[in-house]
Formats: structure tokens, sequence, C-alpha cells
């Protein structure tokens, strides 16, 4: 069946299109393509997690974090429509103004994604809200953050199942989910997507104190690539796992310039509601005040990772 174009756009010299499965293809000039304002944005909208208290989270979420004021956030105003907005904490689910931000953002024509850690994603209470989101397609993509234990990931799969859309994303965390627990999501038509290790926030002191096995489950995974990969239905990376499993040796020059969509801070950045900044990413330790308008801070973003400013060339 064909996928479904779900729209397209000019970004400064390059013309983007979405589809409805998530598929995104970016088709620039020969001489080399320069966005206007990012493609996709990581975007933090509270700090809040209850009932979690992750010992490698990089953001620090707890109980007692703060909430950003995301309906007031002007910035979103200035995005081109069909930008990805990967929406995440903390717990989403926490944020009072979750679903009319989302509401917002579908009048805009912005493609939300959001990530759950399974602990919240698995409530009844919050599986019911989080299908309803996805049915009126406030949510495009959803990401479940799996709790490193093969018991919940058995969990995970019963629960999906069931799930009425197929844009569902398991997330995992080199170093983190050993082998055996990613074994247990093996050849259940499920995608997921490997995060790097982030030595970032409580990561830091997690680190210190589980390194040794942290790296030696790295190693495991970066061995077992290749297999590994056959067993899903969609296998994707962040450019921090790319890194630590040297991922582009499984590909040829031919199909990576096909399929790597670009480095940080190159077609995407990090924007914190919670504290008004941006950075490149979220384990940046450079950190901006948040503007108004995304396109001088997309080129400052730009231009502190040594990309080329957009001119206003193409148009």
């Amino acid at each position: 069946m064909e996928t479904k174009l779900l729209g397209s756009y000019r970004n400064g010299t390059n013309e983007i299109l979405i589809y409805e499965d998530g598929t995104k293809i970016r088709i620039e000039p020969d001489e080399g393509g320069c966005p206007e304002k990012p493609e996709s944005l990581d975007y933090k909208i509270t700090n809040r997690c209850t009932g979690t208290n992750c010992a490698f989270c990089h953001e620090r979420s707890g109980p007692d974090g703060k909430h950003g004021d995301i309906m007031n956030d002007k910035f979103i105003d200035t995005l081109l429509p069909y930008t990805e907005l990967a929406v995440g904490g903390g717990n989403v689910l926490e944020h009072p103004d979750f679903v009319p931000f989302l509401r917002k953002c579908k009048e805009k024509k912005l493609i939300c994604n959001a990530t759950f850690n399974q602990y919240h994603f698995s409530k009844p209470e919050n599986l019911e809200l989080i299908k309803s989101l996805a049915k009126e397609k406030l949510l495009y993509g959803i990401g479940v953050s799996l709790t490193p234990s093969e018991a919940k990931a058995d969990e995970l799969v019963r629960i999906l199942e069931d799930f009425p859309t197929d844009n569902v994303v398991v997330h995992v965390i080199n170093g983190i989910h050993s082998k055996k627990i990613l074994e247990r999501l093996y050849d259940k038509g499920i995608k997921i997507l490997i995060l790097g290790y982030k030595t970032f926030g409580r990561g830091e002191g997690y680190y210190e104190s589980h390194g040794e096995g942290i790296e030696s489950v790295k190693s495991d995974i970066h061995d077992d690539l290749a297999e590994l990969v056959k067993h899903f239905k969609a296998v994707s990376f962040d450019n921090l796992a790319i890194s630590q499993l040297d991922v582009k040796r499984l590909f040829s020059d031919e199909e990576w310039n096909e399929f790597y969509m670009g480095h940080e801070g190159e077609y995407t950045m990090y924007v914190d509601s919670v504290y008004q900044q941006y950075a490149v990413s979220s384990t940046s330790p450079i950190r901006y005040h948040m503007l108004d308008d995304i396109a001088p801070m997309f080129a400052k973003i730009r231009e502190s990772c040594g990309f080329s400013k957009y001119e206003g060339k193409g148009e």
C-alpha cells in the first residue's frame, strides 16, 4: 500500500516531504542545501515526573519539577507548517496544558510526537488517552521508553499487540537495555529507537557507579548490531548512538548518504520551555535564552556547529 503524503514545505533552499508512516524526504539543490528553520525540534515541556525517578535520567526530572509555559512560547507561531516536534519531559502527561497544546499545534499543521515512560504509558487511563490522541491525529509518533527488564519487555509486547496504530516506537538506551531484554522484542513487528547513553544530568553519576556494566552492554550491542536490526520492523538511532555503535559500518557510502539525516544542529535543535533556553541538543551545556522567533535561534545553533547561515537563497 502506498504511504499517504502528510505534507510538504519549502525550508530555505530545501524541499521537505513528510509521509504518514513517519518517512521524511529532504530534497536539496545539487550544490548543497541550507535550511532557514529546523525540520524537527526536541521540545521539553516539563521537568515533573512522578513515580519513576530513573537513576540515569539526563534531565534530572522528578516529582518537584516545574512545567513550561507552553501555551505562551511565542516561537511556536514562527515554525514552518509540518515541522516535527518531539515533545518530551519529564512526564508530559502531568503538564496541564499538554492536550490543549497538541490541539494548538494541529491547528498550525505542526506534527507532534511524544515520548512516555513505560510506567506512565501502561496505566489504563493514560493508555486510553494516548490512543484517543493518536486517533484524533493530535499525536503522530508515540515513543515508549522501555523499562530495562525482560518482564517489562514482555508486558509492553502484549500492550502493543492491541494498539490501534503502528506509529509506536520503543525507545531503548545503549548501555542500559541488554541484548537479552531486546531479544524479548524480536520478531514482533516492533519499531525501536536506540538512544546513546548520556553522561549528563543523573546519567553522569549513574555512569560513575555502573560504568563497567554499561560498557559491557554497549559492547554486546555493538558486536551483534548487524543481526539485531534484522528482528525489528524498523530500527533508528539518535546521533549519539550512531557514534557509540559505529552504525555507519553497516552501510555502503551510497546507502549512508541516502539514510543519514544529518548532524546535530544541522537540521534540528533543542528547546527547554521550563528554563526558557535553547541549545544544540538536550545534553549540550551551552544554553541560550529563548527568543520569540525560531529563525534567529536556529541560525545561532547552526553557526555554533559550523554550518552556514541561511541568506535567503532559493526563494
